[in-house]
């Protein structure tokens, strides 16, 4: 047990560094004010700025629940392999589901139709990207031994942090697992969100953001 004096955030974030904690396990708002999204809460400074894996709860409970739904955020992240790990080992109820979201890259599809392709080349093409993206998760699970959840590889297409947070509100997702972000965020990232900032602003459910284990 570590008592300390100070700012909360500064005091959790050291303690997370000087221990070499592997996961953080702390409460959050679902969802922040204006004020709280422009100078951040205690929770959303922890996401930017720990070193570690971070298990966010919303929906904090004395007794058991079970999970029955997981969702797993497969873009923007150089911890994707990881993300799907944790998703994959972690305990859940009969009959559930690990739904796997990947971004259709628009910009592909924009090129395309440029190329004054017809509606059927534009189609054909669109398919191609979309098996591409289902291609991708469907290695990343081979590397994953005796996984014998349902799985579920979701393919969207706009904004993707809040597709990913929409989809993860229609699923009643109990858990929605990211790889940590590759670079912190600052001020300018709060005007101009970061895919990962609608989901700290909105939480749709708990978060677990995973970063690889430390050596001790």
């Amino acid at each position: 047990v570590l008592w300390k004096s100070g700012d909360p955030v500064k005091q959790i974030l050291a303690a997370c560094k000087t221990e070499k904690i592997d996961l953080l396990i702390a409460g959050a708002l679902k969802r922040e004010n204006l004020v709280n999204h422009y100078l951040g809460t205690i929770a959303r400074k922890i996401l930017h700025g720990a070193n570690c894996s971070i298990l966010m709860i919303t929906r904090p409970s004395v007794d058991e629940t079970p999970i029955k739904n997981i969702v797993v955020n497969a873009e923007d992240s150089p911890y994707i392999d990881e993300a799907i790990w944790a998703a994959c080992h972690w305990k859940m109820a009969d009959s559930s589901w690990i739904h796997i979201v990947r971004e259709l890259k628009l910009l592909g599809l924009a090129l395309a139709a440029n190329e004054h392709c017809t509606e059927e080349e534009y189609e054909q093409r669109k398919q191609q990207m979309l098996q591409q993206e289902i291609d991708v998760v469907e290695q990343k699970l081979k590397a994953i031994p005796n996984q014998k959840h349902k799985i579920n590889i979701k393919i969207v297409s706009g904004k993707a942090g809040f597709e990913l947070a929409r989809f993860a509100e229609r699923k009643e997702a109990d858990l929605l697992v990211m790889g940590a972000p590759p670079r912190r965020f600052s001020f300018f990232t709060r005007v101009f969100p970061h895919d990962q900032e609608y989901i700290f602003n909105d939480l749709p459910c708990n978060v677990l953001m995973v970063q690889p284990r430390k050596s001790k």
